[in-house]
């Protein structure tokens, strides 16, 4: 009973922030790609957070989820001395955005998160002191275990990866690419028996995340609110925009999810 009492209270706390409902509303066109770039209106996804080393580097994206947490991928390798920033959307050294540069105190990655395999690419990054809630940092709401997103569903996914593989930097403003989710048994004819039930594909269709979008959103539609589906997980070496990229599947990994988060 505790436990479904921790976990329902943590379900009122994001809904009492209004967990994936912007302040500042997403404009997407569906012509969006992170590869040849499509500017985000500025602080229109409000959970999104850059990942950076102490120098500032940017190595991987993020989803605030609830003011204490942040979900990111396994594969990031997030330690305690990187840093965590939020209401970004320029990160150019002269920007003069007002950030919240937050801590992780603890990160936990999934037990069976598998390097080889890229099994179960998730991790938890508990925040050493609470974001500040308002209308550039909020959290994004989690898929249920039970949901379902059909395959052709158009999502968006967001970040500062490279705009093209060969580029020698990542921008500085926020990207976001609208991209159709696939059916697993559609993206096997990509990516063959690399995909399994804990990832969902999207993509294929002329845009496509790449290199330093690791980690951050693939967010759908659901009840007019936006809902974390997958987590930006790999892909294509050359960021192919005709191969769908593979997310982990948030559906699959809200049971984990929940216990970590009820237990810390």
């Amino acid at each position: 009973m505790a436990f479904l009492w921790i976990v329902s209270c943590l379900a009122f706390i994001g809904a009492a922030y209004g967990c994936g409902t912007p302040s500042i509303p997403p404009r997407v066109t569906h012509q969006a790609r992170i590869v040849n770039g499509e500017e985000a209106v500025p602080h229109s996804w409000p959970w999104q957070v850059s990942l950076q080393q102490t120098n500032g580097f940017h190595f991987c994206g993020g989803s605030l989820i609830n003011e204490n947490w942040v979900v990111t991928a396994a594969h990031c390798n997030v330690r305690t001395y990187h840093r965590v920033i939020a209401g970004e959307h320029n990160k150019g050294a002269g920007s003069n955005e007002d950030i919240q540069i937050l801590t992780p105190a603890q990160v936990f990655t999934h037990p069976q998160w598998n390097p080889s395999t890229i099994n179960n690419d998730i991790a938890l990054i508990k925040l050493a002191s609470p974001a500040n809630l308002g209308a550039h940092v909020s959290p994004v709401c989690l898929a249920e275990s039970s949901d379902y997103f059909a395959p052709g569903s158009t999502c968006v996914t967001s970040g500062w990866g490279l705009t093209h593989h060969l580029a020698p930097s990542t921008p500085n403003n926020l990207q976001q690419a609208s991209l159709p989710l696939l059916s697993n048994d559609d993206c096997k004819l990509y990516w063959g028996s690399n995909i399994s039930d804990v990832m969902i594909c999207a993509g294929g269709a002329g845009a496509t995340s790449c290199m330093g979008d690791s980690g951050g959103p693939l967010v759908c539609t659901k009840d007019n609110v936006w809902t974390l589906v997958g987590i930006v997980s790999w892909g294509s070496s050359s960021c192919s925009t005709n191969t769908p990229a593979v997310y982990a599947r948030v559906t699959e990994l809200r049971g984990w999810v929940d216990q970590i988060l009820a237990a810390n």
